[in-house]
């Protein structure tokens, strides 16, 4: 009797060590954490943490709404976050999500720097890093996986063009007022950079004003009645880096006096259906494309990741330029 007994200890003990050891191996396999350079997660199912500048115009709310929209689409939890505009909202944002242990981030920069340090958290946490719409200026490319957004620098330079072609045989000099974006952000760097280096090769263009509107139509419509007030004679063309300044600034001429699209050139960047709108009423004339919708390339790369494969560390969205005598056949096809 006490053989048996001891007998049975014995089996009951080994049949114990075989089931915790099948716990183990599942939970070990179960585990969705991203383990960083590898992409070791499952992809069947990511936590994904987003954060987002803010909600400061149409482009921004429909970039918003296509990236949520496409990673819950997909089967993926997401954890969201409005910096609203705030640098130090948007890091305490990855700091959240890094505490959450999610499997991925997906981040807008507010500014290109001041965010290395949250970076290498997420970096030694093994969480990769997804820079979309705007860039981060530092060395250390090795602290996020790429960058998905639109050529900024490409966009000043077509707004340029599209300028000095259509000002072609005006004699004397044309006088340009700046709506920069807000200041430090990629976008506004880059839009300005671009529109400089085609305007360096035609000194007639001279640019007497540039401020920041903050990508807003409030602060557009305020920096532009500063412009009026000072140079309203003188001021033939509105270069401004978002369509939301520009619709704000062209309240700011109509009620200064003039027309705008007439009196005054406008020029905007994102091609936002407010954009549009204005172009078919006569009051802007061209808008350059700064297409929002890629959330589901997005989750593409997401995906692509954690299946192993190797990104590119930027990859464009393809975008085109828009006139007022193309505004009111396509403003019915607009989707923001």
């Amino acid at each position: 009797m006490v053989i048996q007994l001891k007998r049975f200890r014995v089996v009951f003990l080994m049949l114990l060590i075989i089931v915790l050891a099948a716990c183990s191996s599942t939970n070990t396999e179960g585990n969705t954490n991203s383990g960083g350079e590898g992409g070791e997660a499952s992809s069947d199912k990511l936590v994904i943490g987003f954060s987002q500048v803010g909600a400061e115009s149409e482009w921004r709310t429909a970039n918003t709404k296509s990236i949520k929209s496409a990673i819950t689409d997909a089967g993926h939890e997401l954890k969201f976050s409005d910096a609203q505009q705030k640098q130090e909202n948007q890091i305490k944002a990855i700091r959240s999500f890094i505490a959450q242990k999610v499997d991925a981030i997906v981040f807008s920069p507010v500014v290109e720097t001041g965010f290395e340090t949250v970076l290498k958290e997420a970096k030694d946490a093994g969480i990769p890093v997804f820079l979309v719409d705007r860039a981060v200026d530092f060395e250390d490319d090795t602290l996020w996986v790429t960058f998905l957004g639109s050529d900024f620098v490409e966009e000043g330079i077509k707004a340029a063009n599209w300028l000095v072609e259509e000002m072609e045989g005006v004699d004397g000099d044309i006088n340009i007022v700046e709506l920069q974006g807000t200041v430090g952000s990629a976008p506004a760097i880059d839009r300005k950079e671009g529109f400089e280096q085609v305007m360096a090769e035609h000194p007639n263009f001279r640019i007497i004003k540039s401020q920041s509107g903050d990508f807003t139509r409030a602060k557009g419509k305020e920096v532009m009645e500063a412009f009026l007030k000072s140079d309203g004679e003188n001021i033939d063309v509105l270069y401004a880096h978002n369509d939301d300044m520009a619709i704000g600034a062209i309240q700011a001429i109509e009620e200064y006096g003039l027309k705008p699209g007439e009196d005054i050139t406008v020029i905007g960047v994102d091609a936002v259906k407010g954009a549009f709108e204005a172009m078919a009423a006569g009051k802007m004339n061209v808008t350059v494309e700064c297409n929002p919708l890629f959330g589901p390339q997005l989750v593409e790369l997401i995906e692509a990741h954690f299946a192993g494969e190797t990104l590119d560390k930027r990859i464009s969205v393809e975008e085109g330029i828009y006139t007022m005598d193309q505004a009111k056949e396509l403003l019915p096809t607009r989707k923001y």
